[in-house]
Order: C-alpha cells, then structure tokens, then sequence
C-alpha cells in the first residue's frame, strides 16, 4: 500500500470516529436551541382550573402554540398560596419546556412568606408582561345591600358577622379583600378557598357573602345579571366594558386601586434564543384577534407591546415587590 492511500485511509478512520463521536455527544447547544422546540411546552399555572389566571393561561396556549409550532400544555399546580407553582418552575431544567404564567402573586410572595423556596429577582428568566386585570367587589345575589352606601352600613353593623371569602392566602382577592378592610376600617370573617374559581361559585350559591375578584372571572357573572351584586370596580376609571359600574374611589374609597398583572417566566439559565422565541409567541398571542376579543368581553386588555419584553417585566416585578411589600408588612399579614 503506498503511503497516499495509507494517510487517505487514515484520516477516512479519523473522520469516522470523530463522527460517531459527535453522535454520541448529541447535537451541540446552538443546533439544539435552533432547534427548539421539538416537544410540547408545559405552562404552568399557580391556582385552579377555571381560576382568573387559568383563563388567560388557556387563552394564550392556542395561539402560542401556533406560532411556535408544538402544543402549549396548561397544567395547574395548586397550593401553598401559589407558591409551589414557581418553585416547580425554578427547579425545572432550563430548557424551555416549562414556563410560569402568575399574577402579582409574584411580588408580593416574599413579604407574605418567612421562608421561600424560590427568589422571584435571580431564579427564574422573564419572557414579559401579559396584561392588567380590573377587579370587582360583588356580594351574593340576596345580600340585603344594594348599593355601595347600604353595603357599608351593613358590614359596619355587622362586622365579622359577615364573611369576605378569597382565593387563598397570598392570592390578588386576598389582598384586595384586606385594603377593603383597611379603607372601612372593619374586620371582617375571611374564608380563604382553594382558588377563584370555588371561591365565586359557592358566592353565586350563597355560602358566603362578600368577594372581590378579577374581571377575567366576574365579568361574565356581573352581565347575566341573575347571579350576584356588584358594588363596584377597583381601578381610578370606570371600565369602558362595564360602563354604569362606579368604582370604589368615587365611592369614597379615595385612592382604591388595585390591578392584577400577568407575566411569563422560566427557568434561570433558559437559553436568550429560547426566551426571544416564547417573547415572540407571547406577543404574536396578545395581537391574536381572538384573545383580543376575549379580553375585551372580560373586561381587560393586553400590556402595551413596550412591557411585553423581558426587561420590562423583571423591572415591573421589582417595583412591585418594594410596593406591596411595604403594604403587607405595615399589616402585619404573614402567609406562614
């Protein structure tokens, strides 16, 4: 054999080895990330099924999925307030595959809780805000108040007699529930339930009396008409869905403004070329005619698309977490 053929059959051997080697390895990051995704991607929700954040979730599943070509699984993991949700999230590997949708539950954690599995500012990467959720104080159809004046009157007289249900500790009702308190100067029963949703269902069914939640929930409930009160909305303006509603403030619960924002997160060390994808999908689902429309008959709509970014998000959630920290601690409310 000359020595041209023995080096061709050398770097023929070299070349193979150097192949089969590369197989075994797998595909190298760049290709797997250009790749992605090739499986479903699993959204998960902090509360129940039928719940405010649940309907946005199930809302931008479809359209997400369109645009990145695999299904969006909504799946809820439900309990601790919410927060065993995220720390599924924080410890699930940073691929992509599992992302967290949650609402301001993600600011105001950790001053609720003494210990946190999770930290909200360096465990998790930011795919962007989702929208902003008006919320309502409704009653029982047969309250015996039927307007605002009445229901203060009401619950003044009768104080822990009457019960302010949530959906648990730790969850944007709860919190709504205790700045009603506080602007009334009145404490009533608080009956925390496993979610919104149990919670307006035994509302309409008239095991407690008072709730406040969000329009993504209520809304549908408020225009049949038949099945609850509501005394008012929670933001400055009236909502231009639900026009003859006053709010709270002009009520003369002077400054009462609370709105529920949504945002999308994954896991820290999800690749930039991942997060860039899902952002893509997010905005692409809020521009959706179909979500949009759904938004508009619950009362809400989607975040400006300059909030819709990563950098965004995480500089709102730090803002949050200094504001309602702030709140929940000057009330002394612990979650643990």
């Amino acid at each position: 054999m000359t020595a041209t053929k023995k080096n061709w059959k050398v770097r023929s051997l070299l070349a193979a080895s150097l192949g089969a080697a590369c197989l075994l390895a797998g595909p190298s990051p760049a290709m797997a990330e250009a790749a992605w995704p090739d499986k479903p991607i699993v959204m998960v929700v902090p509360y129940s099924a039928g719940g405010p954040t649940d309907v946005v979730a199930r809302m931008l599943a479809i359209p997400m999925g369109k645009s990145l070509g695999q299904t969006v699984i909504v799946e809820n993991t439900v309990g601790a307030g919410g927060t065993i949700a995220p720390t599924r999230v924080a410890r699930a590997a940073p691929n992509g595959y599992t992302i967290l949708i949650h609402h301001m539950g993600m600011a105001t954690a950790p001053a609720l809780y003494k210990k946190l599995n999770y930290d909200p500012l360096k465990d998790f990467e930011y795919v962007g805000q989702v929208m902003d959720v008006p919320m309502t104080l409704l009653s029982r159809k047969d309250f015996p108040a039927n307007n605002f004046q009445e229901l203060l009157a009401y619950v003044k007289a009768n104080k822990d007699k009457v019960t302010l249900a949530n959906a648990g500790t730790g969850a944007v009702s709860q919190l709504c529930g205790l700045l009603f308190m506080h602007q009334i100067g009145v404490q009533l029963t608080t009956i925390p339930y496993k979610g919104a949703g149990p919670a307006l269902n035994d509302l309409m069914g008239g095991q407690v009396d008072l709730l406040c939640d969000q329009t993504t929930q209520t809304a549908p409930v408020i225009k049949d008409g038949n099945r609850v009160k509501v005394f008012g909305v929670t933001t400055p303006k009236r909502l231009s869905s639900m026009p003859n509603i006053p709010t709270l403030d002009e009520q003369g619960l002077k400054g009462f403004d609370v709105k529920v924002w949504h945002g999308i997160y994954a896991p820290k060390g999800t690749p930039p070329a991942v997060i860039e994808k899902l952002n893509i999908a997010l905005r692409a689902a809020l521009q959706d005619d179909m979500v949009k429309k759904r938004f508009a008959e619950l009362s809400t709509e989607a975040a400006p698309m300059d909030k819709v970014t990563p950098e965004a998000l995480r500089t709102h959630l730090a803002a949050e977490i200094d504001k309602w920290g702030k709140v929940i601690r000057a009330a002394g409310v612990q979650a643990d």
